[in-house]
């Protein structure tokens, strides 16, 4: 029998339902200097995370209640510190971390204004062009993710 001092036991559901968080590939207009193919004309920001010492796009778990797009967008001013404007939902990306699900739904998102400050969740963040950003990040499962964003601004084409 438990006594009312013992610590709570974790709800069930809570052991089993994914981590949810959310993020953007975030993206800007860059000088073409010649550039072709796919995303000329584009670069996207990665942010460096010197805890795991990875590469990665802008992203956090969601305060509980917080709607997933105003998260994703709290995340990447919180880890660039830019504003972002959202364009059209991405793949959501599912992996596992320490066990738990992890379920991350991702916004191509134009950069605005802003300035990156370093601290310690983030202490670098680089402006590559597509097929740079795909081989600078670390996690396999974070790659297609500039394919989808690419697609995304294909239809349309970026604007400045």
């Amino acid at each position: 029998m438990r006594s009312p001092t013992d610590p709570p036991e974790p709800a069930q559901d809570q052991e089993l339902s994914p981590v949810r968080a959310a993020g953007c590939v975030l993206w800007r207009s860059a000088p073409l200097r010649g550039a072709t193919g796919p995303g000329a004309g584009l670069e996207v920001c990665l942010v460096h995370r010197p805890k795991y010492d990875d590469w990665s796009h802008p992203k956090g778990k969601l305060v509980p209640g917080e709607d997933p797009l105003a998260g994703a967008l709290r995340e990447v001013a919180e880890e660039t510190g830019y504003a972002a404007v959202p364009e059209a939902e991405l793949p959501t990306v599912r992996y596992t971390v320490n066990g738990r699900p992890k379920e991350v739904r991702y916004w191509a998102a134009r950069a605005g204004t802003g300035a990156f400050t370093p601290s310690t969740e983030v202490d670098r963040i680089v402006w590559l062009p597509p097929a740079e950003a795909r081989d600078r990040l670390t996690r396999p499962h974070d790659r297609p993710l500039v394919d989808a964003l690419l697609t995304v601004l294909g239809a349309t084409g970026p604007t400045p």
